[in-house]
């Protein structure tokens, strides 16, 4: 059996939840490097609606897997999976700590459990699905997954695109269900590291749709509108990408394309946003072993790198 090495603190939580001030506050007394576990902060060029730390936090501490790709590629689990441990060993060598901060719960579950044997985007599959939605709409899709796999269905609304879609991709390429292959046994993988996750967590979640609220409309007044216009002017992008696909731009991407008005807009990437959230903590819920603190509280920074910090001399 493997002796564990140091442990490695895994900071979780919701979109909005402060996770970003416990980390910047603990870098001050512990020397650090923060891993990026945020499907989002992969992509160059999207800064604002992705709530990316500014230039001078990232001067002020070491971050590590954000502004990695172009918008148009796509970044998986697995290629998460490899590059955050390889860069965990790499920042140990340092003699320094490394710090996972995030809030894409599969990524944290792909780097602990070891990933499933799911099989790599198509993009002739995805071609044929995104025009069979254009012709019949995404409930109809929806529909013809609940044909197939239920389970993932029954998760799914009628009209999350993405994830509808992957699901029937997963079952056309493999003949199997996302369910079910969610449900087998992981991959083996040795651990060297022992992560101990801590999640800030809402007491009130309509205290963090107040945040995601006032956060979204910071984020229009900082100049979200002419990030995605800039995005467009590129022309090898379109909502289908998992990058446009990500909340605020896929909403104010149809706003430029004259689909919505702009309150519309804001309205629907705030309801976006919190159902993000909700996603979210569905995930987190999911994770027994995670310590939790209420991030509603005044002290939530405060105690969340007492814990940290604690954690880190055991």
């Amino acid at each position: 059996m493997t002796r564990l090495s140091a442990p490695v603190i895994c900071l979780l939580g919701p979109t909005a939840s402060g996770k970003t001030a416990a980390a910047l506050a603990l870098a001050e007394q512990v020397p650090l490097e923060i891993i990026s576990i945020d499907s989002a902060l992969v992509y160059r060029q999207m800064d604002i609606g992705t709530a990316k730390p500014s230039a001078a936090e990232q001067a002020a501490v070491p971050h590590h897997l954000i502004d990695i790709i172009d918008p148009a590629q796509a970044y998986s689990a697995a290629q998460f999976h490899d590059d955050a441990r390889r860069l965990i060993g790499e920042i140990v060598a340092r003699g320094r700590t490394p710090l996972l901060v995030g809030g894409t719960m599969l990524y944290y579950k792909a780097l602990c459990g070891g990933l499933n044997a799911m099989p790599s985007a198509d993009a002739a599959v995805r071609a044929q699905l995104d025009a069979d939605a254009a012709r019949d709409g995404w409930p109809a899709l929806h529909a013809r997954l609940a044909e197939v796999d239920p389970d993932s269905a029954a998760r799914l609304a009628p009209n999350d695109s993405q994830r509808i879609q992957r699901a029937l991709e997963v079952w056309l390429l493999t003949g199997q269900t996302m369910s079910a292959l969610h449900a087998a046994p992981r991959e083996a993988a040795e651990q060297p590291w022992q992560y101990l996750p801590l999640s800030l967590e809402p007491s009130a979640r309509a205290v963090l749709h107040q945040r995601i609220e006032q956060r979204f409309d910071t984020m229009l007044a900082n100049g979200l509108i002419e990030e995605v216009a800039r995005l467009r002017e590129r022309g090898d992008l379109h909502p289908n990408l998992p990058s446009i696909r990500c909340v605020g731009y896929r909403q104010v991407w149809d706003y430029l394309d004259g689909v919505t008005d702009l309150a519309t807009a804001r309205d629907k990437g705030i309801f976006a946003t919190r159902q993000l959230c909700k996603r979210q903590l569905t995930w987190l819920r999911s994770i027994p072993e995670r310590h939790s603190i209420d991030c509603n509280r005044a002290d939530a920074t405060a105690a969340a790198v007492a814990w940290m910090k604690a954690a880190l001399h055991t």
